[in-house]
């Protein structure tokens, strides 16, 4: 929804009722593929055809067809050799996973203009072509709390992590399971803390790998005195305000005796036979079993069923939903408001932080400085160091003339959903400029925000066509954030990428429900693209976009420019 916040790093996993799988037998780890396509029967054996009786003379009697009948008969075998290719073609296409082309997806809605079918275009990448690359997108797209809101910071984090790698690799082994994977998953969940609870209630999620005790007692074979682990926790929070160390540790001692989820093997253990028992249900597909892991096996189920595909992998049913094509798929993804959507790519974006970790700290130390400068992975998009600020009013004035910047097209905005805040560059004239100085963006955040407001209308169909998003800060030069940030405490004390010609504000105020998840949508997609990063404020969306975003997204811009 438009106004939930984001959490700070993975909320806990197994917290829903309907994560909870059968009691069945647990396969054999499927790997990164989907289920095996079934064997095809033999004649006379399982799944073939089955001798028959004899059936009737062919007419003509005993002196064979006449020669019309053989004509017949020709053309009747042309035709079932004709239906026979087409079966095998379509047979070819792949496992059951596939299911072919699944249900027929509906059409954009009449009204949607050509700007709106390309920002629709550019937000619908093909998940069949470019996994990887859109594994990696959305990786990077979701990264940023891993770094700002882990305790320590990810550098702390990680050497913390670390210290569990032997034991980490041993259940590894023992449950071949991936290594990387689960030191990703308690990187994400706990942050390496044993003690980590997601709330004061030892119910809900805990321990290493963050288990709810009914999960862990009805699914994962966990024995977990709920009473007595409630009493050591409260008397633990009472010695840890006295720093009572040698209490503390007798403590812990005794609460990992009644609940196993405290004790960093057996909530590995534990983690390892959730992660089993989700590909079992889920066609043996890694992918999936991990994105259970906190959106719960029985609610993915219902987003791949709502999707209609099967079993396919998630980057398909992530970046194959939307709210035109798939709309009860996307209702399903879009009713989590914990982030379970993304998990799986933020424990791709761990398993890449422990990496670095181990081969290159300085590097991490570097990515980290920018990540954590802003409450977005802005300055990530665009370092301080390397991206061209515009200091004075004259260096905007020159920016526009030699094309740097562009000023906003008031029409083609219009005609894309968006209008001008009249309040835009209020300030202007305490600098004795005019206020359309500070209405201009650089050209792909330009195509940027015509990509934003071509597509949330797009999405609304015709009941859409009189809203608007407003625009409410673009462009500003040193000298005018300096001004600001004196009178606004919003405003940052850090370098502003307002200064930069990349940033804009867009009003929260919106003109229906409707509108709001749309752009919440939008939004949300474009930062899985790693097209943009941005943060609520307390009146609009700070949004900062990728030069990387000039390829996808700057023939929009051309095309709404073109059509105004």
């Amino acid at each position: 929804m438009a106004d939930q916040p984001i959490r700070p790093f993975a909320p806990p996993a197994l917290r829903r009722p309907s994560s909870r799988a059968g009691a069945g037998g647990v396969g054999r780890r499927g790997g990164d593929r989907g289920p095996r396509r079934p064997r095809p029967g033999r004649p006379g054996g399982p799944g073939g055809g089955r001798p028959g009786r004899r059936g009737p003379a062919i007419p003509g009697g005993p002196g064979g067809p006449t020669p019309e009948q053989r004509r017949l008969l020709a053309i009747a075998g042309a035709v079932v050799a004709l239906i026979v290719l087409v079966l095998l073609v379509r047979g070819c296409g792949g496992g059951d996973d596939e299911q072919a082309a699944g249900p027929a997806r509906p059409a954009d809605p009449p009204s949607t203009s050509e700007v709106g079918r390309e920002a629709l275009a550019a937000l619908r990448p093909d998940p069949r072509k470019d996994a990887a690359a859109l594994t990696r997108r959305a990786q990077a797209g979701f990264a940023n709390p891993l770094y700002r809101l882990v305790p320590g910071g990810p550098l702390l984090t990680a050497a913390r992590v670390s210290t569990y790698r032997k034991l980490i690799e041993d259940v590894a082994k023992k449950a071949d399971e991936d290594p990387d994977l689960l030191e990703a998953i308690v990187y994400l969940e706990s942050a390496g803390r044993p003690d980590a609870m997601a709330s004061d209630n030892v119910e809900s999620a805990a321990g290493f790998t963050q288990i709810v005790a009914e999960t862990g007692t009805s699914l994962l074979g966990m024995k977990i005195d709920l009473k007595r682990s409630r009493t050591l926790t409260r008397r633990l929070a009472n010695e840890t305000r006295r720093r009572n160390r040698a209490k503390i540790a007798s403590l812990r001692a005794a609460r990992i005796r009644v609940d196993p989820r405290f004790d960093p093997r057996r909530a590995l253990e534990a983690t390892c036979r959730y992660l089993d028992i989700a590909r079992e249900k889920l066609g043996g597909r890694d992918d999936l079993a991990v994105a259970s892991y906190h959106m719960g096996i029985g609610n993915l189920q219902n987003a791949l069923a709502a999707y209609g595909r099967g079993n396919v992998p998630y980057v398909e049913l992530y970046f194959g939903t939307d709210p035109i094509r798939t709309p009860k798929a996307s209702a399903v993804l879009a009713g989590f408001s914990d982030d379970s959507s993304s998990y799986l790519w933020r424990v791709g974006a761990a398993e890449r932080i422990m990496a670095q970790f181990r081969r290159d700290p300085a590097a991490l130390r570097r990515e980290t400085e920018l990540q954590t400068r802003k409450a977005s992975s802005e300055d990530l998009l665009h370092p301080p160091n390397r991206t061209e600020v515009f200091e004075r009013p004259e260096d905007l004035a020159t920016a526009e003339r030699d094309g740097t910047l562009r000023t906003l097209p008031t029409a083609a905005l219009q005609a894309n959903g968006l209008s001008i805040s009249g309040a835009m560059g209020e300030l202007a004239g305490r600098l004795d400029q005019p206020r359309s100085r500070y209405r201009a963006l650089r050209p792909t955040a330009l195509a940027g925000l015509v990509t934003i407001g071509a597509a949330v209308r797009a999405l609304g169909g015709r009941d859409a066509a009189r809203e608007r998003l407003t625009v409410t800060s673009t462009v500003r030069d040193a000298r005018y954030q300096s001004l600001l940030g004196r009178e606004n405490v919003q405003a940052t004390k850090a370098l502003s990428q307002h200064t930069t010609g990349w940033a804009l504000d867009i009003s929260r105020d919106y003109r229906s429900d409707g509108q709001a998840r749309r752009f919440q949508w939008v939004l949300t997609r474009m930062q899985a693209l790693n097209l943009i990063a941005w943060v609520r404020e307390p009146q609009a969306i700070h949004l900062t976009v990728s030069s990387a975003a000039e390829r996808p997204l700057g023939p929009i811009l051309r095309r709404a420019l073109g059509s105004s």
